[in-house]
C-alpha cells in the first residue's frame, strides 16, 4: 500500500511540475533510521516532495483534524500516518488528555524510526507564505531524544536539514528543488541519550538548545531574507552577475536549472550576510542600486540576459508541435488540441477560481490545485469516456475514426482528452515563449538607449558586487562561462 500510494502522489507531483531536481542523497546514511526537518512554505506539497523523492520509507505525524478530510484521512491511514494534537486545534479536550495522546503518537513514530524508517517533520508547525523561517515548536528535538531513549542497540537517530525551492510556488508547471543536507551535527553537549524521569526542567533546556541549533541550520538551509523584496534582489543580483560573466566571457548560456539558481542565490546570500556586520553602509547603497536596476528592468519587462542579444523568435520546438498538430488534424477528429482543451480547460479554470476563492493563504493555492486536480480531472476524463460510450454509435457515424465498440469508444476518448491536454500544455508553453520573444525585440529596437544605460549599469553593479566579495568564504564555484555550480 505504501509503495503504491508513493507511485500516484509521484504520479501527481510530476505533473503539477515542470521539474522536479533533487540534489545530496549522497548525504543519506545506508543504514539505520533518522528525521527529516524542513521548513513549510507550501501546504500538502511540501510533504509530497519528500515522500515522492526521498530514497527509504518516510513516516510523517499530521495534526489530527487533516485526518477527518475524506480520502486524504484514508491515504493518510494508509501511509502510517500518525496524528498529532495541538493545543490550538482542540481547546475542549484537557491539557492531561492531550498530552497523553500527544505522547502515544510521539512513541509511535519514535518505534518506527527505531526500526530503521525516516520520519518527516515541520517543526514551525504550521505552513505559512513568509520568506524566512517562523519560530520552531520544540517537538522535533523532544522526539529526536525519545527515539534515543528507545533505541535497543543504543545507535542514536540522524537528523537530516532538508531544502525545499520553488521558482513559483502556487504555479501550475513550475519547478522545485528538493535538496538533502548532511547530517546535522548535535553539539557535543547535546549528544545524550536522557535517563528515564530525568528532571523535567533539565530535559526543556536541552530540547529548547537543539531546537535552537536546528533552527540555526534550517536558516541556512534555505537561505531565510528578511522580506521577499530582499529575497527578490538578491536573485536579481545573482541574475545581473551571470549574465555580465558570460558577456565578458563571449559565451551564450541556456536557461538555468533549479540548482544552478540555488548556486548562485547562496553566493549572494552568504556574501550579503557576512559584509552586512561590518559593511553594512555600502552594502545598503549597493542593495539600493540594484532595486532601482530591477525597477528598470520590470519597466521595460526584460532579463539581464536580454539586454546583450535577441533571443531566438521562434523556439525549435514551435515547428515541431505544429506539425504534430496538424498530423493529429488530419488523422483524428476532432483535433487533438481542441479536444484537449476543450476537456481539460473548464476544469483547470474551475481550479484556478478554486484556489483563488478558498485558499486562506497563498501556500495553500498550490494544496488546493493539487488535491482538486487529483480527483476532479480523473472525474472528466472518466465523464467523457462513459459519454462517448453512450453515444459511440451516434459518434461513429459523425467522425468516421471513432471506434464502433462502445467500450473502445470511451477508451479513446478517454486516451484523447489526457493526451491532448498534455499536448495543449506544450503547445501554450511554445506560443508564451514566442510571444516574450517578439516583444523583447520590439522593445530593444525602441529603447537603445535605456539598454545601452542598463548595460552600463549592470557591468557597475557585477564589478561593485565581485569587489565586495573579495576574500569571502562563498558556497559553490563559478566556471569560467559564468555557471554556478554548488
Amino acid at each position: 500500500m505504501y509503495r503504491l500510494v508513493v507511485q500516484f502522489f509521484r504520479f501527481v507531483v510530476r505533473r503539477f511540475f515542470r521539474r522536479v531536481e533533487v540534489v545530496g542523497l549522497e548525504h543519506l546514511p545506508q543504514d539505520g533510521g533518522g528525521i527529516l526537518v524542513s521548513w513549510h512554505p507550501n501546504g500538502m506539497v511540501d510533504p509530497g516532495l519528500i515522500l515522492t523523492h526521498f530514497p527509504m520509507r518516510v513516516v510523517f505525524g499530521a495534526r489530527h483534524g487533516l485526518f477527518a478530510i475524506p480520502l486524504l484521512g484514508q491515504v493518510m491511514k494508509a501511509m502510517g500516518t500518525v496524528p498529532i494534537y495541538r493545543a490550538m486545534d482542540l481547546k475542549d479536550m484537557s491539557v492531561e488528555d492531550r498530552n497523553l495522546a500527544n505522547a502515544r503518537a510521539l512513541d509511535a513514530l519514535a518505534d518506527r524510526v527505531v526500526a530503521g524508517d525516516f520520519s518527516c517533520l515541520f517543526p514551525e508547525g504550521d505552513s505559512h507564505d513568509q520568506s524566512t523561517i517562523t519560530p520552531l515548536k520544540t517537538g522535533a528535538a523532544r522526539f529526536y531524544y525519545r527515539a534515543r531513549q528507545l533505541a535497543r542497540d543504543g545507535r542514536p537517530p540522524v537528523i537530516i536539514p532538508v531544502g525545499l525551492h520553488y521558482d513559483a510556488k502556487r504555479a501550475f508547471r513550475s519547478n522545485a528543488l528538493v535538496t538533502f543536507h548532511p547530517p546535522l551535527e548535535i553539539p557535543t553537549d547535546l549528544d545524550l541519550t536522557p535517563l528515564e524521569g530525568e528532571e523535567p526542567t533539565q530535559a526543556k533546556e536541552r530540547c529548547k538548545r537543539l531546537t535552537d541549533e536546528i533552527d540555526r541550520v534550517l536558516r541556512e538551509v534555505v537561505h531565510a531574507t528578511e522580506s521577499w523584496e530582499l529575497h527578490h534582489l538578491m536573485h536579481r543580483a545573482r541574475k545581473l552577475v551571470r549574465a555580465e560573466r558570460a558577456l565578458r566571457a563571449g559565451s551564450r548560456l541556456g536557461p538555468t536549472d533549479m540548482s544552478e539558481r540555488l548556486a548562485g542565490f547562496a553566493r549572494v546570500w552568504a556574501g550579503y550576510h557576512q559584509r552586512v556586520q561590518s559593511e553594512g553602509e555600502e552594502v545598503n547603497e549597493l542593495v539600493e542600486r540594484v532595486r532601482e536596476y530591477d525597477e528598470d528592468l520590470q519597466a521595460l519587462g526584460l532579463e539581464d540576459h536580454e539586454l546583450d542579444r535577441d533571443p531566438r523568435l521562434i523556439s525549435p520546438w514551435l515547428a515541431g508541435i505544429l506539425l504534430l498538430q496538424v498530423v493529429l488534424v488530419f488523422l483524428l477528429l476532432p483535433p487533438v488540441l481542441l479536444v484537449g482543451y476543450g476537456v481539460n480547460g473548464p476544469p483547470a479554470l474551475f481550479l484556478l477560481w478554486a484556489s483563488k476563492r478558498f485558499a486562506k493563504r497563498e501556500k495553500d493555492e498550490a494544496s488546493i490545485k493539487v488535491l482538486g486536480g487529483m480527483l476532479l480531472f480523473p472525474l472528466v476524463w472518466a465523464g467523457v469516456g462513459v459519454g462517448a460510450a453512450t453515444f459511440s454509435g451516434w459518434l461513429g457515424g459523425l467522425f468516421g475514426n471513432m471506434p464502433d465498440n462502445a467500450l473502445m469508444a470511451g477508451l479513446f476518448a478517454v486516451a484523447l482528452s489526457v493526451f491532448g491536454g498534455a499536448i495543449g500544455l506544450r503547445y501554450l508553453r511554445v506560443a508564451r515563449e514566442t510571444v516574450r520573444a517578439l516583444k523583447v525585440r520590439l522593445t530593444r529596437a525602441r529603447r537603445r538607449a535605456s539598454i545601452r544605460r542598463l548595460r552600463m549599469e549592470r557591468a557597475e553593479l557585477h564589478d561593485a558586487l565581485i569587489a565586495l566579495s573579495e576574500g569571502l568564504p562563498l558556497p559553490g564555484e563559478v566556471t569560467p562561462e559564468g555557471r554556478t555550480k554548488l
